[in-house]
């Protein structure tokens, strides 16, 4: 069955093509094969494996664009390595990214925050991750609504619209509680592999790559 899906998945993205197929989580399915793997994960393996070495010959799959998404690229297997034939390593966001992630995070959110506020969050926030920026921001978008009485007020009828704005003070609870999930070794082990396998291993190969910098 899962073969199937899989036949049926690239089939429908050839006849729609141009088309992009994403698989997140990519070493959940294409991990190293072990012993004592389920024969069933085998195939589907295998399957997906074969597919991918269809969209990259030349003809009509030119249109069709294979991309995958991982948390632990030292665990896929070394097949599906070799097919993903960009490898790109994505970093964490600088200073203007996560400036970015706050402005979207609290654009739809009543707040109190200053420019002060802000340039300093996005100090506070160096080394989080995208997830973490969004987790922080819903965090702290909840701290008005455990304040004492509101729940209670809430029942008896109260507007929600009366919710008072996120200020500097809930940002600071929630830094508490929301960390840097990324520790320093998992970026070490991230830049190993990049050094290792990385489509463009630093600025230099890439601007050589381009064909920049001659």
């Amino acid at each position: 069955e899962g073969e199937r899906l899989v036949r049926a998945l690239f089939g429908v993205a050839r006849a729609r093509a141009p088309s992009v197929i994403f698989i997140d989580e990519l070493d959940s399915i294409l991990a190293q094969r072990r012993e004592g793997e389920m024969e069933g994960t085998v195939r589907v393996k295998n399957e997906i494996l074969v597919q991918m070495d269809g969209v990259s010959t030349k003809g009509a799959n030119d249109r069709l664009l294979v991309v995958g998404a991982t948390n632990r690229p030292q665990e896929l297997d070394d097949a599906a390595r070799r097919r993903l034939q960009k490898r790109l390593l994505i970093p964490l966001p600088d200073a203007d990214a996560r400036a970015d992630m706050l402005s979207r995070g609290l654009n739809d959110i009543k707040h109190a925050l200053t420019d002060v506020d802000l340039r300093d969050l996005v100090r506070a926030t160096n080394g989080y991750s995208g997830s973490d920026m969004a987790g922080l921001c819903r965090e702290a978008a909840m701290n008005p609504c455990r304040d004492e009485g509101f729940e209670s007020a809430l029942m008896g009828g109260l507007n929600v619209e009366v919710l008072r704005a996120v200020t500097r003070s809930d940002f600071d609870d929630a830094l508490c509680q929301v960390r840097a999930s990324v520790g320093a070794s998992e970026l070490e082990a991230f830049e190993e592999w990049n050094r290792q396998y990385g489509s463009f291993k630093n600025q230099q190969s890439k601007r050589q790559a381009c064909g920049a910098g001659r």
